[in-house]
């Protein structure tokens, strides 16, 4: 299977480097400056799964071939330039498999490639880029999913699924990848949400008054929303989210500390519509939403300045 991975950072260059460790063709599709740092370097992984450091890895800077599967890692606030980056490799029977936060991207990338090329996916990692490029893997997770977003797994699900058994991570085809998805953002828009709210990780709130009381306050209206939707996560996630001793924090709050874009109208303002659009009450999630549209106008002015 003819693999193209757009971007080679903490995701895109963990599984991709996974797959390129297992043997697969896979070709990295990267900006030039990190293009110059990979032909000069490798592909670096450090984890306790296993290290791995590629060299002469298929690199290119802009497509201009099919490919069979495109995986899109990006920022959901980057989707548009994204997709106009892999456009050329896009294929009459290419699939394309985003691994990307929420779900506002599926209905954008359908319209840009058609609904038959789109199939959904997942990951659950932590990982981050070091100073000199190489991936850090900060804990023992790092699962994959991916599925028909209409049905049971089809041939190219199953080729997929082939391609990524021998790779270290834990991969998984699913027959019912959006309700997976909806697991996910329940867990990633509470994690956001409650971290974000007070700049501190999860053990940091849970130990302050009342922190373990808006946690679960938090997760009630995001589970909420998703059984308003039909879905029924596993309320399993909110116990982690009462752990004293936790130091987790969500991506988008190390991106607030550091200044960074953040997903706030993809994992945060979108799960708030869909609560408008089955009249579900989340006064603690507007309270977040706007706390993150507040930072995003304060950080916009800094930049104009």
């Amino acid at each position: 299977m003819k693999t193209l991975v757009l971007g080679a950072g903490a995701v895109g260059g963990y599984y991709g480097g996974r797959l390129v460790e297992a043997g697969a063709d896979v070709t990295f599709l990267v900006r030039p400056a990190r293009a110059e740092l990979l032909r000069k370097n490798g592909l670096k992984i450090v984890s306790e799964s296993g290290n791995f450091e590629g060299k002469n890895l298929k690199i290119i800077e802009s497509a201009d071939s099919h490919y069979d599967l495109i995986i899109l890692t990006c920022k959901a606030w980057d989707l548009d330039n994204a997709m106009n980056s892999i456009a050329p490799a896009v294929g009459p029977t290419s699939a394309v498999l985003p691994l990307l936060n929420g779900m506002s991207h599926l209905a954008k990338m359908k319209d840009k490639f058609g609904a038959q090329r789109v199939i959904g996916g997942l990951c659950i990692i932590s990982s981050t880029l070091d100073s000199d490029g190489t991936i850090l893997h900060l804990n023992d997770k790092h699962g994959i999913k991916y599925g028909e977003l209409d049905g049971p797994a089809t041939d190219r699900i199953n080729a997929i699924d082939e391609m990524f058994k021998p790779a270290i991570c834990v991969s998984k085809k699913s027959d019912e990848i959006i309700a997976d998805m909806w697991e996910k953002w329940v867990m990633i828009s509470s994690l956001a949400a409650l971290t974000t709210l007070f700049g501190a990780s999860i053990g940091e709130i849970a130990s302050s008054p009342y922190g373990d009381k808006i946690a679960e306050e938090i997760y009630k209206e995001c589970l909420a929303i998703a059984n308003a939707h039909g879905f029924k996560p596993s309320e399993a996630f909110g116990e982690r989210l009462r752990d004293k001793s936790s130091t987790l924090k969500a991506s988008m709050c190390r991106d607030m500390e550091n200044n960074n874009p953040i997903e706030a109208d993809q994992i945060i303002g979108d799960l708030v519509r869909k609560a408008e659009d089955k009249n579900v009450s989340v006064p603690y999630l507007e309270t977040v939403y706007c706390n993150l549209k507040v930072y995003e106008l304060k950080r916009a002015a800094q930049i104009k300045d």
